[in-house]
């Protein structure tokens, strides 16, 4: 598939992991929660509690470690009426890779400036070895991870700093993401966005904007 009229204003895709590459997060939350007998949804109601200021967004910016993490997240179940598991939380969300973006991110680096935005907890190198940055961080120019800059989509300045590293304007870019709250800042800066709801849809939508598709590619394979 070959679409007419390739963007030639864009130099850079930029794409989320977690949700994106892998399927999400939130369908480990709801296993979690299922398992242990919890009320559904409760995983994400206390990560959209106080978002800016709570357990999961400091453990993100790197302002506490694990055992802080654990500590403040156990602390905001209970607050709820429910025990909950930091540690069992954190290793149910690990997703499945999607084979069709891990092979759209490598077309796109053959033509464009790539980079993975990552709101991530990783602490040190020996946790990353298996999480998805270490599956898939080799396949990116650049890598912007929320515990190491200290900010955390969707703050504008996440974005800001990815654009800067890859030395590209924000209307230069693509970007995609799982959650609207992250795309929303994007598009206000000028980037070109794709909300991604499964791999197959967000392919085909990144393509179109491109306008650019591997050889012998067809919706849907």
């Amino acid at each position: 598939m070959e679409p007419p009229g390739r963007d030639e204003g864009i130099k850079a895709v930029l794409f989320d992991l977690g949700g994106v590459l892998t399927t999400g997060p939130f369908e480990g939350f709801a296993r979690y929660e299922r398992a242990q007998g919890l009320p559904e949804g409760l995983i994400r109601k206390m990560n959209s509690t106080n978002p800016d200021a709570n357990a999961w967004a400091r453990f993100e910016r790197g302002e506490v470690d694990v055992e802080g993490f654990c500590a403040l997240f156990e602390e905001e179940g209970r607050a709820l009426g429910h025990e909950v598991d930091a540690r069992a939380v954190m290793a149910a969300m690990r997703g499945e890779p999607r084979p069709e973006m891990v092979e759209a991110v490598r077309f796109c680096r053959g033509r464009y400036k790539t980079a993975a935005l990552t709101n991530n907890f990783v602490s040190n190198e020996a946790e990353r070895r298996g999480d998805t940055l270490g599956l898939f961080g080799e396949l990116f120019d650049v890598v912007i991870e929320s515990s190491r800059v200290g900010v955390r989509k969707p703050d504008p300045r996440f974005y800001e700093l990815a654009c800067e590293a890859l030395g590209v304007e924000p209307s230069e870019s693509v970007f995609l993401d799982d959650l609207g709250i992250n795309l929303k800042p994007a598009r206000a800066m000028g980037m070109r966005t794709v909300k991604v709801r499964d791999g197959y849809q967000a392919v085909a939508e990144l393509y179109q904007v491109l306008g650019v598709a591997p050889l012998g590619w067809r919706p849907g394979r």
